[in-house]
């Protein structure tokens, strides 16, 4: 029997949570887990450079199937090579289905059993995708690992209407495992919906196991429901989880919910949260939020985060942040960027040593009473 495409290995389980560390080998590389994977959606972490992103420690980077198959065209990226030699990343490159995107950019779509009927975001043409499509544009693309075409249905959604969702989903994941076409380097996730109602995520979840996948993602999360509904979706789904495989949790990056997350046994995070505050001024450092515009900040000579190494905090000032701000120069958007994506990445580089010392609950305690999160009404970043 031929070696798997990805395989994770589990090091150790900490002895007080769901939380496990592991490898995940890949055909570009090894990477511990758990992780957090900066969101790169056009094949560009916005305004970091692949070098900066591997200094600071980025194993695993995500880019997103709809837009890249809009702009530049999946074509050209296997022409060019694949994302990889594209991009200029030699490490592991995740890509979504799109799924999530044609349901979230396009007001005008319409969902039949062979697809999704919905409008360009970019220019309002008439798009059609279906699994075998979607799976297409992946192997085009050529990350290491890809995901299934599913359908992502509200949180709140009726549980008729999630019920006939997630069928469909498991009926789109059967066709996409058959229009894969290149299994031997690329690692087809299946992900796993059911909205908020325990007994269908079960459901998918068994349905979605019986294929075989070598990895399953965490869908349907993280899209306004409550940190606790969230939490508790996890409580009872990672347990019914392979052990042998690596779980995802898509969309997920706020610190609070990258911990919890871990507790839960989550190996792989997402989220475009760093790059996107960052261009607003808003930066996560050891002691909360800090919104480096905010006028206070006009003579205060300390870096953003005291505790915290990265290239902008070992550099660069708190007023020289804000000055280029308020002078709209891009190099604050850079600086601000790079800080938060390194401030993600050692954070679970953190938790990976508390799961190794069998601490992570003190350490959680710890850090959103720095960060805040006991605080009422806290804010989740």
């Amino acid at each position: 029997m031929s070696e798997p495409v990805i395989r994770y290995e589990l090091i150790k389980e900490e002895k007080h949570t769901g939380a496990r560390l592991g490898k995940l080998h890949t055909p570009h590389g090894t990477f511990d887990t758990p992780m957090y994977m900066p969101v790169g959606t056009l094949a560009t972490v916005k305004g970091l450079s692949p070098e900066e992103l591997k200094e600071m420690g980025a194993q695993v980077v995500l880019s997103n199937t709809y837009h890249l198959w809009l702009r530049p065209g999946d074509d050209l990226v296997a022409e060019a090579g694949g994302l990889h030699k594209f991009m200029n990343w030699d490490q592991g490159i995740l890509t979504d289905s799109g799924g999530f995107q044609v349901f979230s950019l396009s007001d005008i779509r319409r969902i039949e059993e062979e697809g999704v009927h919905f409008r360009n975001h970019l220019n309002g043409s008439k798009l059609f995708l279906t699994p075998e499509k979607a799976i297409h544009i992946e192997n085009n693309l050529g990350a290491d690992m890809i995901m299934s075409f599913d359908e992502c249905p509200p949180f709140y959604e009726t549980h008729d209407y999630v019920e006939k969702s997630i069928n469909r989903t498991t009926r789109w994941a059967e066709r996409g495992l058959k229009a894969h076409q290149r299994p031997h380097d690329q690692a087809l996730f299946g992900i796993l919906q059911g909205a908020g109602y325990k007994d269908l995520r079960l459901q998918h979840a068994r349905d979605m196991i019986s294929l075989d996948f070598p990895g399953y993602s965490i869908g349907g999360l993280s899209v306004g429901e409550s940190k606790e509904e969230m939490n508790e979706v996890l409580e009872y789904l990672t347990p019914v989880m392979p052990k042998d495989k690596p779980r995802y949790l898509m969309g997920v990056g706020s610190p609070d919910a990258l911990i919890d997350g871990a507790i839960r046994g989550v190996d792989m995070f997402d989220c475009v949260l760093a790059t996107r505050i960052a261009r607003n001024g808003t930066t996560m450092t050891s002691t909360g939020r800090l919104v480096v515009k905010n006028a206070k900040y006009a003579r205060d000579f300390r870096p953003l985060d005291e505790h915290c190494n990265c290239y902008t905090c070992r550099n660069y000032s708190r007023a020289y942040l804000r000055h280029l701000f308020k002078a709209d120069e891009m190099f604050g958007l850079r600086l601000a960027s790079i800080h938060n994506v390194h401030f993600l990445l050692n954070l679970m580089k953190q938790v990976r040593e508390n799961i190794m010392n069998d601490s992570l609950l003190e350490f959680k305690e710890d850090f959103f009473e720095r960060y805040g999160y006991n605080k009422e009404n806290a804010r989740a970043f």
